[in-house]
């Protein structure tokens, strides 16, 4: 990461899922030129699991002070360590569960909300419903550990219908009434903002007029990529290796 010795505009810089991918998302600030003191950074959430290092995920993100908002990896972390839900034969985040500063790193975590909204950019995990008139209050009023369907919604969502309806299975295109969430009229979405979301690593970078989809599954073996708000341009790292399986 360096720091800029000549001022220069601030940027807001989004990353797609990390996944623990830390030794990427290194390589990624680097040739972003990331200054932690003239940039925003925003990943679109899934900051640990599946990948080796979750752990140094987050304490990367907690040295840089990132924003960005949960995915449905980082509530299943803050559920396994609240006594919620058990861990999975395929989780790789007892680095964080076992880590001396285990509690910091979660403090962290779970200070990440939901939704973050900017005139002119949008930022959520998987999706929004497209009849919510205002996502960004009705994401920032929830308790993501409270497990209501709006969260699970804003989390989870890949295709659904015009009314919000999502299929009982997702891993194939279902047809219709069922579209990609972003391909439905999205009633609070305004002119001009872009919505920016991850989630979605089968379908890969998803550039259309008003969204943008990050999710280059480098857990998977892909791309770990970062789009520049100010600069509307694209920056991508290739991943180490595989580091996971897509479930079949």
């Amino acid at each position: 990461m360096k720091r800029s010795s000549k001022r220069r505009a601030r940027r807001r810089i989004f990353v797609g899922d990390i996944q623990g991918c830390a030794a990427e998302l290194e390589r990624l600030l680097e040739r972003l030129r990331f200054d932690p003191s003239a940039d925003e950074l925003h990943p679109v959430g899934d900051f640990v699991n599946r990948g080796p290092d979750s752990a140094g995920v987050l304490r990367l993100m907690r040295a840089v002070d990132a924003g960005g908002v949960l995915g449905n990896h980082d509530l299943h972390l803050l559920r396994v360590a609240a006594g919620l839900e058990r861990l999975r034969q395929k989780d790789t985040i007892r680095d964080v569960l076992d880590a001396p500063d285990r509690e910091k790193l979660l403090a962290w975590l779970a200070a990440r909300p939901l939704v973050r909204a900017w005139r002119d950019v949008l930022l959520v995990h998987a999706g929004v419903h497209p009849r919510w008139t205002d996502p960004a209050r009705m994401l920032t009023r929830l308790d993501p550990l409270a497990g209501s369907s709006q969260a699970r919604f804003a989390l989870t969502v890949r295709y659904c219908t015009g009314r919000g309806a999502l299929p009982a299975d997702d891993r194939t295109d279902p047809g219709p009434p069922f579209k990609p969430w972003f391909h439905q009229p999205l009633a609070g979405v305004r002119k001009g903002q872009t919505v920016v979301f991850g989630h979605w690593a089968s379908r890969g970078l998803v550039v259309e007029p008003s969204i943008r989809g990050l999710d280059t599954g480098c857990v998977w073996g892909g791309r770990l990529t970062a789009w520049i708000a100010e600069e509307d341009r694209l920056v991508q790292v290739e991943a180490r290796r595989a580091y996971a399986r897509p479930r079949g």
